[in-house]
């Protein structure tokens, strides 16, 4: 049986991201300098370090998410789950907005009228949001893939995309369309991922930018 170690509340997210340092040391793994910050975010959430070798970045992806988040941009999730996990007001601070819309009627109304998902009518709806969107999908591949459709169709140009649905149909391959186009992404392959994954991205990225030091 380990040891208890007691740590002042405080340190306890230090200490954390120490053992993950060491622990990839261990292993041989080395991350990017600038991916870093993202990945052990994403580690200290799951406690699985094969994110550290699944997690792909499109170039130059966390400093153009950086730029959108310092110019404002908003960000759209597929849950509301990973909507709670945003810290909404390190996003406040740097003027942008966090929205979810899966749980409004209207959309559930016209999602069964068309026989499709919510998450398609989400999506659409964010599009409609008269500023740059970065897309934090932590659930659901078909919202992906109504980006990918709307990309394609060019009905819709997504500022950026962080795309980590979690689960067993569709997974797969609606991150790997997200990797093919030219939208600046954060994505995990594989079947790995899930709202507080996002959510951890997202904070990640807010952090960098809002907390000193």
């Amino acid at each position: 049986m380990q040891e208890i170690t007691y740590v002042l509340p405080q340190e306890i997210e230090k200490r954390s991201f120490e053992i993950i340092g060491n622990e990839l040391a261990e292993r041989g793994i080395v991350i990017p300098k600038e991916e870093e910050p993202i990945t052990k975010r994403v580690i200290h959430t799951s406690a699985d370090f094969e994110y550290a070798r699944t997690m792909c970045y499109a170039p130059h992806a966390i400093e153009k998410a950086k730029e959108l988040l310092k110019n404002g941009a908003d960000i759209v999730t597929d849950t509301n789950m990973a909507l709670a996990g945003i810290n909404k007001k390190a996003l406040e601070k740097l003027g942008g907005t966090a929205h979810c819309f899966m749980a409004d009627a209207d959309v559930a109304a016209l999602a069964k009228e068309r026989q499709v998902t919510r998450a398609t009518v989400s999506m659409e709806r964010a599009a409609k949001i008269e500023k740059p969107v970065i897309f934090a999908i932590g659930n659901a591949p078909t919202a992906l893939l109504s980006l990918y459709e709307m990309i394609q169709t060019g009905s819709y140009m997504p500022a950026f995309i962080i795309g980590v649905p979690v689960g067993f149909v569709n997974v797969e391959v609606s991150k790997e369309l997200i990797m093919e186009t030219e939208v600046p992404y954060i994505i995990n392959a594989g079947r790995k991922g899930g709202s507080n994954i996002a959510a951890a991205i997202c904070n990640a990225l807010l952090y960098s930018l809002t907390r000193e030091g």
